[in-house]
């Protein structure tokens, strides 16, 4: 008899990086490093639970930005030739370590799974990583939703209501796009909810959102099954607040899983442990030092003494976790029936980049939680929309402000550091709707084409990426330079616009850089 159901959701993002006038460019390998690290595994194993007849069941927020660049076939040319490189350097450190009784089976293990990756990538993916969500999003296993167009912080971008319409009217068109079918759910970006946020998202045809526990047990009323039951808000779309439980047992890296001694150290890569002679070719272009994603080491504890990874014996460890987390969470369900009357749902949701990039064993983790649900009669996993569909009466809440960031507020996104940006998405966001009005019936062609890369300098200045790296100072230079390049190709081509003189040779290489959404239509600006 199931007693509850457990609800898993990955959300998979990464800011738009294209640095077309650069062979190599050291942001790009942010996305090169997800897709080996984080999104090929989890597809691979999702394809081995396919052929050992095993159910299951996963929502996976693939964002706009991320859907844009996998589809890119300048930005997977590159990849393509990253995987070369990877195995190219795999050859090398197998016959470098030949004597070496520790290392040399590492060697070996990574330049098979480099191999395989490509494999993988070339034949069942097609070289197209969306192939692979495609193919399990078609047969039901696997439930795709989307994010914000750019994945603006939804709330301080609200100052203008166009511009948060905006980014999910885009989104869900790059969703069509990429997926040939509308999308039920969203992940807000930062699970930031605002008030009266869930109209707009009513209006685009979105059925249910995620949002941090706060926002339901803080709601008006309060939520009566806390997190362990949706919530419609007072426009009718589900509100799935997310189970504190689950989530700490799994991204925490010092009570969870992720930090056991016998997992991968994160830390020690080869980029920074070996020659640099020897290592140059593989690192960044001008010789800063970079992850190569060879990693000898596992945790070992405390200290900075590491010992050899073994692979082996980190497998078997997820299994035994795998077992420990459906456990815990049987526990939970059967607790939680005596007390609600119904079937809880326990709300899982992770960043995807922690299963594989930072936590290796992740996407293994995962693969063994769905073999053994197979077994268990007690707990299911299923989707939102399954259990709305088993439980269409829910309590009305209006879900308080919050986000999933530090504190649970919007201050990671509004402080001293990166305060500075919002004067201008808001300036830029009045001109673009003012634009929008006046230029509405234009049928010339190169008009349409300024504003229509207008928009999506807009959009890409929006990003809540950049605010973010500026707090945390990580990649700070890139992300203030980067919100500044849009912010000045606005201007430009708004120069454009007012002068009627369009520079050909600047529109077209912003066309060519910035080229997310080829589909974009500036008068979706316009006030509805």
């Amino acid at each position: 008899m199931i007693n509850g159901y457990w609800i898993p959701v990955l959300h998979s993002h990464l800011p738009f990086v294209k640095h077309p006038e650069y062979d190599n460019f050291l942001e790009e390998h942010w996305l090169f490093e997800a897709i080996t690290e984080c999104y090929i595994p989890l597809l691979r194993r999702l394809k081995l639970l396919e052929e050992e007849n095993i159910d299951f069941r996963l929502t996976v927020s693939i964002t706009p930005p991320l859907a844009e660049m996998l589809d890119d076939s300048h930005l997977m040319g590159k990849y393509a030739k990253y995987l070369q490189k990877q195995i190219e350097l795999g050859k090398k450190e197998v016959n470098r370590t030949i004597d070496d009784p520790y290392f040399h089976e590492l060697a070996t293990f990574y330049k098979n799974l480099f191999e395989e990756s490509e494999d993988f990538f070339r034949n069942f993916l097609n070289n197209n990583v969306l192939n692979g969500y495609r193919y399990f999003y078609d047969k039901g296993s696997l439930e795709v939703i989307t994010c914000g167009a750019t994945h603006g912080f939804l709330p301080l971008l609200s100052v203008n209501e166009q511009a948060v319409r905006t980014q999910i009217e885009i989104a869900v068109q790059a969703h069509k796009k990429h997926f040939n079918k509308a999308p039920k759910g969203i992940w807000l970006p930062e699970c930031a909810y605002y008030d009266g946020l869930d109209k707009i998202l009513e209006d685009k045809g979105i059925r249910f959102f995620i949002v941090d526990s706060h926002a339901l047990t803080y709601g008006k009323p309060t939520a009566i099954n806390g997190v362990y039951a949706p919530c419609y808000t007072p426009h009718t779309v589900a509100a799935f607040g997310r189970d504190a439980h689950s989530s700490k047992q799994v991204w925490s890296s010092k009570e969870g899983y992720p930090g056991d001694f016998c997992y991968r150290d994160f830390y020690r890569d080869i980029g920074y442990d070996l020659d640099f002679d020897y290592i140059r070719p593989y690192i960044n272009p001008d010789g800063i030092r970079v992850f190569t994603g060879f990693k000898y080491h596992k945790i070992t504890g405390t200290t900075d003494y590491k010992e050899a990874y073994q692979p082996q014996i980190a497998k078997d460890k997820t299994r035994d976790h795998a077992r420990d987390f459906i456990a815990r969470r049987e526990e939970q369900v059967n607790h939680l029936k005596q007390m609600m009357g119904r079937s809880p749902m326990i709300v899982s949701p992770y960043d995807a980049e922690l299963f594989g990039h930072w936590w290796f064993e992740g996407p293994e983790f995962l693969y063994n939680i769905f073999k053994e649900l197979n077994k268990n009669e007690n707990i299911k996993a299923i989707t939102p929309v399954e259990y709305l569909e088993m439980f269409p009466q829910n309590q009305i809440v209006n879900p308080n402000p919050s986000s999933w960031g530090d504190k649970g507020y919007y201050d990671v996104w509004l402080n001293n550091t990166n305060s500075w940006i919002y004067r201008h998405l808001h300036e830029m966001a009045i001109r673009m709707e003012e634009l929008a009005q006046r230029y509405f019936n234009t049928s010339d062609f190169n008009t349409t084409r300024v504003l229509n890369q207008m928009l999506r300098e807009l959009l890409l200045a929006q990003s809540s990426d950049w605010a973010f790296l500026m707090t945390t100072a990580t990649a700070t230079e890139y992300s203030v330079n980067r919100t500044k390049e849009h912010i000045s190709n606005f201007n430009e081509l708004l120069g454009m616009i007012e002068n009627n003189n369009i520079d050909f040779d600047k529109l077209q290489y912003c066309e060519y850089k910035n080229s997310i959404f080829s589909f974009i239509d500036f008068r979706i600006f316009i006030t509805s």
